[in-house]
């Protein structure tokens, strides 16, 4: 399997990114979701897509709502609609935001890529040129997880 060249030195541990044709896939999803976005109160279309361990992409947008404490995220729409399929185990995720500058997963979506794979790879892609790549450990350090209700 060729391997993308966005690979990115996290916490000196080197991590393998998806394949090629798995990115351009992700982003291709990412881009057609936020095009789908409900986001009337920001104007600030997110698209996510995700691949599971068995290979399944599952995608999702923001979605607002005039309370914004129920608005969900791009993120988390996709990682549920993978669940709702039976998946459990994260591969990657791709964010992508219309914008100059990519932008990462917020806390809480942070949080459910974690219980749902922790060694996740997390692409933030964007209109402009810069790709981020990193596991999900070291955008979410000493995360709280299962181990911690042991």
């Amino acid at each position: 399997m060729k391997r993308s060249p966005h690979v990115e030195r996290v916490s000196n541990v080197r991590i393998s990114c998806v394949s090629d044709d798995d990115f351009l896939r992700l982003r291709k999803a990412a881009v057609a979701a936020s095009a789908r976005a409900y986001c009337p109160y920001s104007n600030f279309p997110v698209g996510a897509a995700v691949l599971t361990e068995t290979g399944e992409l599952t995608t999702g947008c923001n979605v607002e709502n005039a309370s914004f404490g129920l608005t969900m995220c791009a993120e988390r729409n996709a990682i549920f609609q993978a669940v709702t399929k039976g998946e459990s185990k994260l591969r990657a995720i791709l964010v992508y935001t219309p914008s100059d500058n990519p932008s990462p997963p917020c806390g809480a979506c942070r949080q459910v890529i974690h219980e749902f794979g922790p060694d996740t790879i997390v692409y933030s892609t964007c209109d402009g040129p810069d790709i981020s790549c990193d596991q999900l450990s070291a955008l979410l350090p000493q995360a709280f997880g299962r181990r911690s209700l042991k």
